[in-house]
């Protein structure tokens, strides 16, 4: 794993932005538009993702980084939850649920790849990454 200067060099923070970028391309969708309180929670969870990741960057401490990457982790778990309501509203197929499930699994798992790298617990790695 690389070292970086800034949160946007961090390919977990890239693959974010991936995520927020297709879950907005979903609640902009006549259907989904219409449910605003769902189009706000899953926008402030995909959100909260990337968000998180570079205020923990930004943090002073590697264990404070590392407590923010945990946050961002679980939002991006919190998205995947809300994809199984837009496949059961019929908002999303069958495939597109697969897509952008697959692409929260892996922020997730780079996210959780970044948490033992910092720790620098490469036993832990095993237990951290399954998604």
């Amino acid at each position: 794993m690389t070292t970086f200067r800034s949160f946007e060099e961090i390919d977990s923070w890239q693959e974010s932005r991936v995520l927020v970028r297709t879950v907005r391309s979903v609640c902009k969708r006549e259907i989904v538009s219409r449910d605003y309180a769902f189009v706000d929670q899953i926008t402030r969870a995909a959100r909260s993702v990337s968000a998180n990741i570079a205020e923990g960057c930004e943090a002073r401490t590697k264990p404070q980084f590392i407590e923010f990457l945990g946050y961002a982790k679980r939002s991006a778990g919190e998205v995947r939850s809300h994809l199984y309501d837009a496949l059961d509203e019929g908002y999303i197929t069958k495939q597109e649920f697969s897509k952008i499930v697959n692409q929260a699994r892996k922020v997730i798992s780079m996210i959780a790849k970044l948490i033992v790298y910092l720790r620098g617990d490469v036993r832990q790695e095993r237990l951290n990454v399954q998604t």
